[in-house]
This record gives structure tokens, sequence and C-alpha cells, in this order.
């Protein structure tokens, strides 16, 4: 006998990349900055007072909405705090879709989508990326044919690390008649010589949703914190109607504002990153591992048939080494691998040279 939903007892759940305790490991599979948060993180943590914790936070986490409205230079009201991207996204479904009708992404994309889906019992239009993993062909032609209420992009794209221009979002937003959310995670470690920037949008489309994490370019993914930014209209439904009574904790919250505050330290990274990513693009090169250009900090890199991806995933593995495989259409010769400290790197490239050189016996033989 089960007492779920039929179509909670139907799904699958979310997978998780792997989070050994062991402290010995290199992990290079859940894109984790490998940098520490600031120094004003840090003294934000040491002056919180247990006591103060008796109290329940700040409803709407006011300082960080003040935080994040000046780095954006828009208004708080166009901030909604959440307890990580992740619960942004719930709430976008919560609020803006009924059961049944269809949410929309790009094929392959975070594979959580599917799952927000599933629970909400919505139908899912998965496009497909084109053979260069670029957007698909009349993409706003296929949304409206799927009728899709929402459409979800993450950009820079994950798996891929590939970036999505703001003139092809502006054009996509003023055409399109539902919802769209772009996920941000990874925008922190575009170069910048780029110019991204897709936060004026907001101002010309009521329909566009920003999300915005801390986990990857403050180095505060254990703290699980985000944050959306949109056109008033679309922020308020979801900050007093469906949001949790008090969906970020005083912990957080304050954490939180600390870093943006301390935004220049965050960049420090993000030049290292960017810098290390270039670097470890070209060692991959010349192991015969070529990956697509990247925007993110992380690179996906082809396998060759011989070697095997998965096999390549398992004896990096059992020499400490964590990278992310996985097993979908057009995903299985390749391996997602974060951009880790220059140590890390550095150790994974001779660890991969071992391997595909065999120098060293695998651990397991």
């Amino acid at each position: 006998m089960t007492f779920e939903r039929p179509n909670i007892e139907k799904m699958q759940g979310y997978t998780p990349g792997e989070q050994p305790d062991d402290g010995d490991s290199i992990k290079l599979n859940t894109n984790e900055n490998p940098y520490a948060a600031s120094p004003e993180v840090a003294a934000a943590l040491r002056n919180i007072e247990v006591d103060s914790l008796r109290r329940y936070p700040a409803p709407l986490a006011d300082q960080f909405r003040q935080a994040a409205a000046s780095l954006h230079q828009v208004s708080e009201h166009n901030i909604i705090p959440t307890n990580g991207g992740d619960e942004l996204l719930r709430l976008v479904l919560t609020t803006f879709v009924d059961s049944g009708e269809t949410i929309a992404i790009t094929k392959p994309s975070y594979s959580l989508y599917p799952v927000l889906a599933d629970i909400a019992g919505c139908k899912l239009a998965e496009i497909d990326l084109q053979a260069d993993w670029s957007m698909p062909k009349n993409f706003l032609a296929q949304l409206q044919q799927a009728q899709a209420r929402i459409t979800i992009l993450v950009n820079p794209q994950a798996p891929t690390g590939s970036l999505i221009s703001v003139a092809y979002l502006d054009e996509l937003a003023g055409n399109y008649n539902g919802v769209l959310v772009v996920d941000e995670a990874y925008v922190d470690f575009i170069d910048p010589e780029l110019g991204y920037d897709s936060i004026p949008l907001i101002g010309r489309h009521e329909n566009l949703l920003i999300l915005r994490s801390l986990s990857k370019g403050y180095g505060l993914a254990g703290l699980r914190f985000g944050y959306g930014i949109a056109c008033e209209s679309l922020v308020a439904p979801m900050l007093t109607k469906t949001r949790d009574s008090y969906n970020t904790d005083t912990i957080s919250q304050r954490l939180a504002a600390a870093a943006l505050d301390s935004v220049d330290h965050a960049r420090q990274g993000w030049v290292r990153i960017r810098s290390e990513r270039s670097k470890l693009l070209s060692a991959l090169a010349q192991l015969g591992l070529p990956s697509l250009p990247s925007q993110s900090n992380f690179l996906l890199c082809e396998v060759p048939q011989a070697v095997g991806a998965e096999n390549l995933y398992q004896s990096l593995k059992r020499r400490g080494i964590l990278v992310r495989y996985f097993d979908q259409d057009r995903l299985r010769d390749r391996l997602r691998i974060s951009i880790g400290s220059e140590e890390d790197n550095a150790t994974l490239v001779t660890a991969l040279k071992a391997i595909l050189e065999g120098e060293v016996p695998d651990p397991a033989q």
C-alpha cells in the first residue's frame, strides 16, 4: 500500500553528485568553488549570537534584499531571496503553472528540472540542442507549439558551459507568452570582455525571471541561498503568497548579505577560476580529451570510445578524484569536470595521464 500521489509514485527523484565525507577526495564533480568565502562572511558568522536565534528571522530577508538591490542596481522589490536556487524554481512552478500544463527545457540540461515538473504534475517538453550544442532552431515556434507555460534555460548552459547571448534572451522574452526563467547559477564565471548582463532586461520584459545563486561564485554551496531578480509583478505573488513563512534563516541571511557586500573578494576567485579553466582546457586537449568552450566553472570533455567515459570516471574515482558521469543520451561519451584549485587540477591531469598512458596500474587491478 502506498500513500504517494500517483505521479510521485511513478517518478524518479533527483540524483545529486557524490558527497564523500572522508575529507581526502578531490571533488571535481559538483561545481563547487575551490576558494573560501570572504573574510567578511567569516566575521558575520563569528558575530552571530546564539541568543539571537530564539527569534524568527526577518520574513523577507530585508538586509539581503537591500544588498542584492544595491549590487544589481535595481529596487529591492525586484528581489526575492530563497533557500537555494532550487527553492526559487519550485516557487515558480507553484505560482505560475497548473498541473497538466507544460514546462519546456532544452536537452540536455540541469537534471533537477524534469524532477520538479514531475512533482508539480506537469508535462515536460524537452527540446534538443543542435549537434553543435547551440540553441535549437525555431525554438520559439516549438515553445508555442508545445503551449509551454514556463520555459527554463540555464545560462551558461549546463552541462556544456556554452553561453546564450543577451540579444537572444531579449528577443525570446519579447515574443514568448509564458514565463521565461534564466538560471544564471554560473554567471559569475563568464569572461568579462563578453559584456554579458541580462539584468536590464527585467525592465523591458515582465515575463522574465533571472535566478542567481551564492553556491558557485561566492563559495557558499553549504549555505543554500539563492535569489530571483524580476519585475515587481512577477516577484510579488511569490514573495507574498506562495513563499514559505520564513524560507531563509537568520544565519544564512546575514552571511549572504555579507557575501554580496564583499563581492570584490569573490571576483578575485572568479579571475583565478577562469585562468585555471583555460589551463585545464589546454591540458585536457593535449591528453586527447577535447572540451567544449566553456563560460562556466566546469568543462565537458569528450572521452575516446576506446577509453570509455564511464571507465575513466571509475578509474579516477579509485584514485580519490571525483568527476561527473551522466548516463544520458549524448553524454555517455563525456565527463563533466569542475574547475578546482591549481593543485587539484594538476593532480587530476597527472592522474589522467597515468591512466591514459598506462604508466601506473589501476588501483583496482
